[in-house]
């Protein structure tokens, strides 16, 4: 939130940066969050307008298929109805926040899910002293113990998203799918790369991309500590972020 505007008449001027931008550099408009004497306000800004520019992110080893940016504002002027009317606060962009984190929870479900059918098909086919791995007590544990957080994964998520339409979801339930569902998709991914050998570091199958993009999705839209001490205050009462 160092991104500051200032009015100038009946103008604003945006100044600032904002980092790790999905579609950044692609974008016909982008939706800027800044600090001014009345608080955070947001503004939609038109990314052809004079002083803006998106620098590209270039040798990620992790979300490879999305474009991420740099956003740059330099004196960017922009008139009274960029503002959006109706946010103020941290509140409005941390709204935001919590819709992207809702659908990340469905996101990490999804990708232990693909992990676990990877390693079980792999399993049933591979074949070793004369049988499929899958006889084996070791295979046949690790296959338990992916079923098991898949499961319960799929199940936080379908929980949420009732809370959600019933109007009784609160941040700290979507922080709690995020948390708890991220970190069961790393462990079935490890395990299900485990199970695949060496054929479980190619891109022959899809576990070590789900296994890689998943570091990503434990850091953004808020890093697992941040929701861990969120989940920490729902719990105590008392707020630990500082």
């Amino acid at each position: 939130m160092r991104t500051r505007a200032r009015r100038d008449g009946s103008d604003w001027v945006l100044n600032g940066t904002k980092m790790w931008i999905t579609n950044g550099s692609v974008a016909d408009v982008a939706v800027v969050w800044a600090a001014t004497d009345e608080g955070v306000r947001g503004f939609v800004v038109p990314t052809d307008t004079p002083g803006f520019s998106a620098n590209v992110v270039h040798r990620k080893l992790s979300l490879r298929a999305s474009i991420t940016s740099e956003l740059v504002l330099e004196d960017v002027r922009l008139p009274a109805d960029a503002l959006l009317p109706g946010s103020r606060g941290l509140g409005s962009p941390l709204s935001c926040l919590n819709e992207a984190r809702y659908g990340i929870v469905w996101g990490a479900a999804g990708a232990a899910r693909a992990c676990y059918e990877a390693a079980l098909e792999y399993a049933l086919s591979r074949e070793q002293f004369g049988q499929p791995i899958a006889g084996f007590q070791l295979t046949q544990r690790k296959l338990a113990d992916m079923v098991a957080d898949v499961n319960q994964a799929a199940m936080t998520a379908l929980r949420i998203g009732r809370l959600k339409d019933e109007g009784k979801c609160h941040h700290n339930h979507v922080s709690f799918g995020k948390f708890t569902c991220v970190a069961a998709a790393q462990r079935v991914a490890g395990a299900a790369r485990s199970v695949h050998g060496a054929n479980g570091i190619t891109l022959e199958y899809p576990v070590m991309r789900h296994m890689v993009n998943l570091e990503t999705v434990a850091t953004y839209e808020g890093t697992e500590e941040i929701h861990a001490l969120s989940i920490g205050q729902a719990v105590t009462g008392i707020a630990a972020f500082r």
